[in-house]
């Protein structure tokens, strides 16, 4: 995947990403203070307007970097802390970087999932969004020969882990607040990861 390529893949999949708002604000209203539909669409539009900006010549880490101060700047949030912070080490990962193959994607997922675990101080189990990235990361790393397999493993890998760990008391952040009222409720950070690569997948077809 060349940068044109990649800009339109992520604008494709953050516009279609917006059609889950409305489940990722009454997940966070039952979890969170309820902000996370608002978080995504204005980061969405954000990022979209960010990369309809940018020059011919951006490399896919001006690109991933683009995202993550356009996301971040939004609407300040903790989710939006995170994701930025993700993005930009897994922009690291894309220094020199002229295509994106899917072995790129895996090593950018991981580095993004190592980057939030750090800086939210969680870790697998804890029920947040790295309990659906690291495991999209890997089955990432596990199809590397298929980008179209490689993204469908990775769905049904986040999707099978929103619904693992919704019996699980969430860790961190305001949801760890509600202690045992957590559990059986899905984490909206999950969910979100869930349903951005379903809609990477949507924009594609």
């Amino acid at each position: 995947m060349n940068p044109a390529q990649l800009n339109q893949a992520i604008s494709g999949a953050l516009t279609k990403l917006k059609d889950h708002a409305d489940q990722l604000r009454d997940l966070d209203q039952a979890l969170g203070d309820g902000d996370l539909g608002i978080t995504v669409t204005a980061g969405a539009d954000a990022v979209i307007a960010a990369l309809g900006a940018l020059d011919e010549s951006a490399t896919p880490a001006d690109i991933v970097k683009a995202c993550a101060k356009a996301f971040a700047n939004a609407n300040p949030s903790t989710f939006s802390a995170l994701v930025a912070g993700g993005l930009l080490a897994g922009a690291r990962t894309f220094q020199d970087k002229t295509d994106i193959s899917v072995a790129d994607a895996a090593v950018f997922a991981h580095a993004a999932g190592e980057a939030i675990a750090a800086r939210g101080k969680a870790q697998l189990g804890d029920k947040t969004i790295l309990d659906a990235l690291m495991p999209a990361a890997d089955a990432l790393a596990a199809h590397l020969d298929d980008a179209q397999v490689a993204l469908e493993c990775a769905i049904e890998a986040a999707g099978q882990a929103v619904v693992s760990t919704k019996d699980l008391q969430s860790q961190r952040g305001r949801a760890a607040w509600l202690q045992e009222r957590s559990i059986g409720l899905p984490d909206p950070g999950e969910t979100a990861i869930w349903r951005f690569l379903q809609s990477w997948q949507a924009a594609a077809t």
